[in-house]
């Protein structure tokens, strides 16, 4: 029984992220996501806006063009997320009903999309299926998932292991090795190294020319209470911006703006999404410290009343990469009854996504701050991915017989079909560089 791979979106580029897999007469769908810098370019933010249909999305590059899976969509048993982010789900209330199947990911993944589709005013007609991390679920005789737990930079992200009578398929898309990890436990790696079999592994590229191992989480967290605790703040205001759903990070804020004796507010709709469904499966109680603020309105009547005591808060808002529509613009941009202050601190616990509308949008958002001559602390940040070294020990614990490299670019992903070669695989013997729409059978 053949096993046949095939490279929907994420395999010319950063993002996108779908993989079909058959098995058999059975297809299952691994990831379902958004590009986003295309998404952002073309989908209009504004609060009620119309959303823009699938085949506009399609023809913008914004999510991926699954029309490569039409011979294949009556066999398609499940789609199944690995995560919570919107490269990896984004995409699932615009293609998901095309084919009759449940949506199955970790519970806070579903409760995230969930979230998403209520926000966006959109319906899902797949019905929504939990699975809890460390788990199998039987999807048919040819198939068995299985969920194993991972480090990432949100909750619950899993590598997916589907096993068949032909061995095992390991899709790893996103994760790293965290050793310390601050909000969640470390990867199950007895279980990787216990897989038998591993007939292919897919995985994510973004690090794969970085010789490192990525650090910890934990890393991250000393450098905030660095900046937070380390730098005089008295009598300023502090702001800080970083991903909404890396609920790991939002903890540390929270610990240390407590230490600094300060109220929390988190001001921004992203925000507020990540943190409700976090806390409606009762893995985060962040609410109990926080104040959140969610739109335009609520935001300029909370920051008003933070304005009066600009000391005794740390303000935590959506914006790290200069999105002109975000809350932390529209503060440089003196939108709300708050203004920016010489010498108020703005730590940006992230990285620029290195793509020219986020370098651009981050480079105009530091010119105003710059004018209002705040203090800007920047890069106080650790990656959620792999590195080159951690790609290298999941090829040894896992021994595959195939690696598809993806999530990259083609230099990105012939970084991990470099990497490969060196330990000893074969260039298109063992080691596919695939594009979007390519099958290949195994």
């Amino acid at each position: 029984m053949a096993i046949e791979i095939c490279a929907v979106g994420g395999y010319n580029e950063v993002g996108k992220n779908m993989t079909a897999v058959k098995v058999g007469d059975d297809v299952v769908i691994l990831d379902m996501g958004v590009q986003l810098d295309n998404y952002i370019k073309v989908q209009d933010e504004r609060e009620g806006a119309d959303l823009m249909d699938a085949k506009a999305l399609i023809r913008n590059n914004a999510i991926p063009n699954d029309k490569v899976l039409e011979k294949w969509k009556d066999k398609v048993k499940l789609i199944i997320c690995t995560h919570a982010h919107l490269d990896h789900i984004g995409a699932l209330p615009y293609l998901a009903e095309k084919y009759d199947c449940p949506i199955m990911g970790t519970p806070y993944t579903i409760e995230v999309l969930k979230t998403i589709c209520r926000e966006n005013k959109q319906k899902l007609k797949n019905p929504l299926k939990p699975l809890n991390k460390n788990s199998k679920h039987k999807i048919s005789e040819n198939i068995t998932v299985e969920f194993i737990s991972v480090t990432h930079s949100t909750p619950q992200t899993v590598l997916l292991a589907l096993h068949t009578k032909e061995g095992a398929i390991l899709y790893a898309n996103d994760y790293k090795f965290d050793m310390f990890p601050v909000l969640e436990k470390k990867t199950n790696f007895n279980r990787l190294k216990e897989l038998e079999n591993v007939r292919v592994l897919i995985v994510e590229s973004l690090y794969a020319n970085e010789a490192m191992k990525m650090p910890s989480e934990s890393v991250a967290k000393a450098m905030l209470k660095d900046v937070i605790l380390g730098t005089s703040s008295e009598g300023r205001a502090i702001i800080i911006s970083t991903f909404s759903s890396h609920l790991a990070r939002l903890s540390s804020i929270i610990k240390y703006s407590k230490q600094l004796n300060r109220k929390i507010m988190f001001v921004g709709r992203s925000l507020a999404k990540y943190v409700e469904a976090g806390e409606k499966i009762n893995i985060i109680n962040f609410t109990k410290d926080v104040e959140v603020a969610k739109y335009g309105s609520e935001i300029k009547r909370k920051l008003k009343k933070v304005e009066k005591e600009r000391d005794k808060y740390v303000i935590v808002s959506t914006g790290h990469q200069g999105e002109p529509k975000a809350a932390l613009t529209r503060i440089a941009d003196d939108e709300f009854d708050f203004k920016l202050q010489k010498g108020d601190h703005i730590i940006f616990s992230c990285r620029v996504i290195p793509a020219p509308i986020n370098m651009a949008n981050r480079k105009a958002l530091e010119k105003k701050l710059d004018k209002k001559q705040v203090r800007m602390f920047k890069d106080i940040h650790v990656s959620g991915h792999g590195a080159r070294e951690d790609l290298r020990d999941l090829m040894a614990f896992t021994k595959p017989g195939h690696i598809i490299p993806t999530h990259g670019d083609i230099k990105l992903r012939k970084a991990l079909a470099d990497l490969a070669v060196s330990i000893g695989y074969k260039l298109k013997k063992n080691v596919h560089l695939l594009k979007n729409g390519q099958k290949i059978k195994l």
